[in-house]
């Protein structure tokens, strides 16, 4: 349903959509690469560790052996990534084979992050088909509002904001069909030559009577697995917030990386980065998000032939160069990205 929502567009504005993914359209046509189950399934399993740590074991431990366990803070950070990127590999349909299984462990995913599945699903697929257009570009300034303003909230956004409004979303399926429409139509806008279609299906989620009944399920799910959690921590419970805060920290450094700064002209409107091979499964390939854009049907497993593939046809040097991940992630707080 997500996927068809966002898919062709239609309507008078068709012909930009066009313009806006015309360099994408241009792109090779790839054959399509089967899912390395067990690759997902490896990282699947490492999660599901990750979120009983979390949760359940963190707490159990803390009882036992005190402020020594808090080390195991840091794994847990780091593998926000891959938690983020399984759920992201289930949206494009690559995380498992069998379509229901597929959705289904993402939505378990989603709940033990706190993220509304049906939700990041759309939001992400209107990502693809929109990219860097006006809804679509956190870093750059339009130069409506105050300056300072502006940045604060642009650097709030990177801090964990971006997780802290994902968090929130599900509330909108709570509210009256009259005031969701009235907040989202207002949140999206619709400036641009297809900023009319962005605010129509936003708003069409958005008062979906199905999307909305499983948001709120889903929300309900998500309240009552971290209320249990924080009830386990006992007087530990800061140890748990600093733990999702930090995650979402992540998340939302790395949502906005990729499109930084990034020219409307540029395949994909996205970025490429290079990480230590150590970090390919951490991230999923996350760091190969231009590949990733142009050919969103293939799962995380190919990407780094196809960059191998792309380094090698590349025309000279600075074309197959790319920046340093972590390097670039710093980058966001130095300004203000452009639209160029």
């Amino acid at each position: 349903m997500d996927a068809q929502a966002a898919g062709k567009p239609d309507g008078p504005s068709a012909a930009g959509v066009d313009h806006v993914n015309r360099m994408d359209r241009e792109a090779p046509t790839r054959p399509r690469v089967a899912i390395v189950v067990r690759a997902n399934l490896a990282l699947l399993a490492v999660v599901t560790c990750a979120v009983l740590l979390q949760l359940f074991g963190i707490p159990l431990l803390l009882q036992q052996a005190g402020p020594a366990v808090l080390w195991l803070v840091i794994p847990l950070v780091v593998l926000a990534p891959m938690h983020w990127g399984l759920i992201h590999e289930a949206i494009h349909g690559q995380l498992l084979p069998q379509r229901r299984l597929n959705e289904s462990v993402a939505r378990m995913l989603a709940i033990a992050f706190m993220l509304p599945f049906d939700a990041v699903r759309f939001g992400h697929l209107m990502h693809h088909r929109f990219t860097r257009e006006p809804f679509d570009r956190p870093d750059v300034h339009d130069g409506t509002t105050q300056r300072l303003r502006a940045r604060l909230r642009y650097y709030a956004r990177l801090l964990g904001g971006l997780y802290a409004g994902e968090l929130a979303m599900p509330l909108l399926a709570f509210v009256p069909h009259r005031y969701a429409h009235r907040l989202v139509a207002y949140a999206v806008g619709s400036e641009g030559p297809v900023g009319a279609d962005v605010q129509r299906l936003f708003v069409g989620f958005a008062l979906d009577p199905a999307r909305r009944a499983r948001i709120r399920r889903d929300w309900l799910l998500s309240l009552g697995l971290h209320a249990v959690a924080f009830y386990l921590y006992g007087a530990w419970w800061p140890v748990l917030l600093v733990t999702m805060y930090l995650r979402g920290v992540w998340l939302s450094l790395a949502d906005n990386l990729p499109h930084y700064d990034v020219r409307l002209d540029e395949p994909g409107r996205a970025r490429n980065f290079r990480v230590p091979s150590f970090w390919q499964p951490m991230l999923m390939n996350h760091h190969l998000h231009q590949l990733h854009h142009r050919h969103p049907t293939l799962p995380w497993t190919a990407l780094p032939a196809l960059a191998h593939d792309t380094a090698a046809t590349a025309s000279n040097a600075s074309d197959a160069a790319d920046a340093p991940y972590f390097r670039a992630a710093l980058k966001q707080f130095g300004r203000f990205g452009k639209v160029r």
